[in-house]
């Protein structure tokens, strides 16, 4: 495999556990493009005499879940679930509206691994019930910057060399930024 480019999504994991099968062509980054203002003189027509940033890029990604079990709907929908004896029979969504927050692990095929210590998970029961096409979960990423001062909202690592702040004991974290980076600009 060559590791200069990013491609196709080999798992997709909240809070370490993984979420079922993707729609295929379904899954994209999203985002959006960074932001700035750009600063004209009367004496310059045509270009900014200054620009200045106001915000990064951001991802958002969003993707399709087919693989609908009661618990991966549990999951990625909140609500309950409902068993006889030990098994589980039945999901019930949720009464109320919910937050559901936490880390998230985007495992590509061509071996790296985008971390999200902090994403803000919107998502619906949606699709077709046909004989051609699946029910699906629409699911929709929104990054947030971790409670965590100095951490950064995302980063890309090899699959096979997570940072160690990247574990439900040190509480799906990244490297934090140093002080020479923040001032590098």
């Amino acid at each position: 495999m060559n590791k200069d480019f990013m491609y196709g999504i080999g798992a997709v994991k909240y809070k370490g556990k993984k979420v079922g099968y993707i729609a295929k062509n379904s899954f994209d980054l999203g985002g959006t493009k960074p932001e700035s203002t750009d600063i004209e003189a009367e004496q310059f027509p045509g270009a900014p005499v200054l620009v200045i940033p106001q915000s990064n890029g951001k991802i958002a990604p969003k993707f399709d879940m087919i693989q609908l079990t009661f618990e991966s709907l549990e999951q990625l929908l909140g609500g309950k679930l409902h068993k006889s004896g030990e098994k589980i029979v039945g999901w019930t969504a949720p009464r109320a509206a919910m937050v559901m927050e936490g880390p998230w692990e985007l495992e590509l095929v061509s071996g790296q691994s985008v971390l999200i210590p902090n994403a803000t998970l919107l998502s619906d029961l949606a699709g077709k019930l046909t004989l051609t096409e699946t029910a699906k979960i629409e699911v929709e990423l929104k990054v947030a910057i971790p409670s965590a001062a100095k951490v950064p909202p995302y980063g890309v690592f090899a699959s096979d060399s997570l940072p160690t702040e990247w574990s439900e004991e040190n509480g799906w974290l990244l490297p934090e930024d140093s002080e020479d980076a923040e001032n590098a600009g």
